[in-house]
């Protein structure tokens, strides 16, 4: 069975919405605008993500976006693996001369709840 140590990197873009999730945008278009990243690349790095048990999703009522007029947003959360994940890839862009995505801060932060 693999160890962390053997596990390929996360990509500096998987890395940006990862950081943005943690950081508390929690559906697509607000991760989007945090990373600026488009839809192309956002939505496969979310499904990446939730297949490999790094964040979890959750849909909200439709009611709640029927009062807002507008479609339903699926909102997404870190797991403890993915705040692991997260600062491992913190750490390791950083043992490379600094290549972390922009604003990502010099120390890794701990996800919420």
């Amino acid at each position: 069975m693999p160890t962390p140590r053997d596990a390929k990197p996360l990509s500096l873009s998987t890395v940006a919405v990862l950081k943005a999730v943690s950081d508390g945008s929690r559906y697509g278009f607000d991760i989007m605008d945090v990373t600026h990243l488009p839809s192309g690349t956002v939505y496969p790095i979310l499904s990446r993500l939730e297949e490999s048990a790094l964040v979890r999703s959750q849909w909200e009522r439709p009611a709640i976006a029927q009062k807002e007029k507008r479609p339903p947003r699926r909102y997404y959360e870190v797991t403890a693996a993915g705040t692991r994940a997260l600062d491992a890839a913190i750490e390791y862009y950083r043992s490379l001369g600094g290549l972390l995505p922009a604003g990502t801060p010099a120390r890794p932060t701990r996800a919420r709840g």
